[in-house]
């Protein structure tokens, strides 16, 4: 398994000067997000056959063990204040419960009844979209859960740093970035975990981007929570809008924070016809200005 082999160029690590040593591991972090090219298309692939299971009342079900798992949960977390991607809408499986993402638990991830359990629980389904992640590929845990949400129906994705493992066998998307052996031998946190972290912020973002809550390279479904992104949302509704800075901030106050909404409302919309317009385009800020554009040229 290559994420576990010892590099001969490091049997003195601990004997390099702190920089030299800095300088190797920063390079090694570098050669990770460079194993993501050949991944591209498979990403890509991955992320609209999960948008379109997605679209209406499908989950988000992140699997994972010790720090594949917490990467999946951070992952997954920022989706809802970045693209309002609701909560009740995303689940997080984690080998050893919610206590292992402070503390590890590292005989958790052997347990493949867990695994097979947590999804049974969860009640995974042909709406849903799995992410299991494991350096290895080969996590009992993880591999179980995956191949128990593909026989409930679920799409599954498989993130890997090892080709061939069972983990990418299993998944219908199977995603792998082949990062190879570890400055400090078997430290899949850093080269292997960098990976994992790129292909899980390119897999969710495109899978956004696919539900339309980005429009013209803004975070369009963003949740507005403090003074600073308020204040972003303003821009947002005026430079889409095409209108002036008081008029945008009276919108969005009106359209209670939403900023699609908001926009729609800066277009003399009243907010029960634009909140019927966005459910009417599934939230796709760019398909109900093509709607209102329509009717404005009958």
């Amino acid at each position: 398994m290559k994420t576990e082999a010892f590099d001969p160029r490091y049997r003195e690590l601990d004997l390099w000067p702190t920089t030299l040593a800095v300088e190797a591991m920063l390079e090694g972090q570098m050669a990770a997000v460079a194993a993501i090219q050949s991944q591209t298309q498979a990403i890509g692939l991955a992320a609209e056959a999960a948008a379109a299971r997605l679209e209406d009342c499908g989950r988000l079900i992140f699997v994972g063990a010790g720090t594949s798992g917490r990467l999946a949960v951070q992952d997954g977390t920022e989706l809802h204040p970045t693209y309002g991607w609701p909560m009740e809408r995303m689940v997080f499986l984690m080998a050893g419960g919610s206590d292992a993402l402070s503390e590890a638990q590292e005989g958790a991830e052997d347990d493949a009844d867990a695994g097979r359990a947590d999804i049974v629980a969860a009640g995974a389904g042909p709406n849903d979209v799995v992410i299991g992640v494991a350096a290895s590929g080969r996590t009992p845990y993880t591999l179980a859960a995956i191949e128990q949400a593909r026989r409930a129906g679920a799409l599954t994705v498989g993130i890997a740093n090892n080709a061939g493992s069972a983990l990418l066998d299993a998944s219908e998307y199977p995603l792998c970035a082949v990062t190879g052996g570890e400055i400090v031998a078997g430290s899949t946190r850093m080269k292997a975990g960098t990976a994992q972290k790129a292909m899980l912020n390119l897999l969710s973002t495109a899978i956004m981007i696919r539900l339309g809550r980005v429009y013209e390279g803004r975070m369009v479904a963003m949740r507005i929570s403090n003074a600073k992104l308020l204040q972003r949302g303003r821009g947002m509704v005026q430079d889409i809008a095409g209108v002036d800075a008081d008029t945008a901030a009276r919108a969005l106050e009106a359209a209670g924070n939403e900023i699609r909404l908001g926009v729609l409302v800066a277009l003399d919309r009243p907010v029960a016809e634009g909140e019927a317009l966005l459910r009417a385009c599934g939230g796709d800020l760019r398909k109900a200005l093509m709607m209102l554009k329509g009717q404005a040229e009958l």
